[in-house]
């Protein structure tokens, strides 16, 4: 299980580990005994119950035979797989090329009725273009996927914006002034990218704030961070997926939103902004 410095997934695998020692405890064996009856070196018990390390899905299994709670095997390899999905890497996720890791999220967005989400770089993916997100997609395969299935991807990605149509769903996007001119595509592409951020602005159900350049500069930097409801966050970081649960840490992005929301223009002054970016091109 890769690490990550989210509390939680620390937290998810702590659990995990607290409920292995629960069996070992209630087994009666000791730690060499366990570690006997498994075929483990002793160190690996105390590793695995002090969530050092992580066991596997066949470790989850031998020490549950050995504690006598086979009943309860099936129950934790399933807390395993769901600490596992907390993070994952891009080549995990991408293995089999980037239309699956669109489709995964698919019913995450359909489930969820309250969206935030801040990105700095480009455009979020529910308000993108097809020709823009060709772009985007096109670079993220070129840089860290084998398989060629941007169409696809691209496809699924269209799919997944029926959300912001459908259902009684709110959507607050913030971004840097910069992402309006952050040179992706060409200008035929960057215009429509344009006109479809002052249309879909436009929606009731649907917020549009753009953080002045100047401003920028003025404060640290933050990661791009998606929250669904008050349930979930996910990050995209160089490396990985990063999935977080933990209430405490919900609520930090969900503060920190609420920063740079206050930061952001709306309204006549946001369209303003993108009105001088697609002057600029053309």
């Amino acid at each position: 299980m890769p690490a990550s410095g989210s509390s939680s997934v620390q937290q998810a695998r702590q659990d995990l580990a607290d409920r292995l020692r629960e069996l070992h405890r209630d087994s009666g064996l000791d730690g060499k005994d366990l570690a006997a009856v498994c075929g483990w070196h002793p160190s690996k018990v105390s590793r695995i119950a002090t969530a050092k390390s992580a066991p596997s899905a066949d470790d989850i299994r031998a020490w549950c035979r050995a504690c006598d709670a086979e009943d309860q095997a099936d129950d934790l390899v399933a807390s395993l797989r769901a600490v596992e999905s907390m993070w994952v890497s891009w080549r995990r996720m991408e293995r089999a090329g980037l239309r699956r890791a669109q489709e995964t999220r698919i019913p995450l967005y359909e489930r969820t009725r309250w969206f935030r989400a801040y990105s700095p770089g480009l455009v979020p993916g529910l308000i993108q273009t097809y020709g823009y997100t060709e772009d985007v997609l096109r670079a993220v395969q070129r840089r860290r996927v084998q398989i060629d299935d941007v169409a696809d991807a691209v496809a699924a990605r269209m799919e997944r914006q029926r959300v912001v149509y459908e259902g009684q769903r709110r959507f607050a996007f913030l971004i840097e002034e910069s992402t309006l001119s952050n040179g992706l595509g060409d200008a035929d592409t960057q215009v429509e990218q344009l006109e479809q951020l002052l249309t879909v602005a436009a929606l009731p159900n649907v917020s549009v704030g753009v953080i002045p350049t100047r401003l920028h500069r003025a404060r640290m930097p933050v990661e791009g961070f998606w929250i669904f409801d008050k349930a979930q966050v996910n990050v995209e970081l160089v490396s990985g997926y990063l999935t977080i649960t933990q209430p405490s840490e919900v609520a930090m992005y969900a503060a920190t939103f609420a920063e740079l929301a206050d930061l952001a223009v709306y309204g006549a002054r946001a369209r303003a902004l993108i009105a001088a970016a697609v002057g600029s091109l053309r």
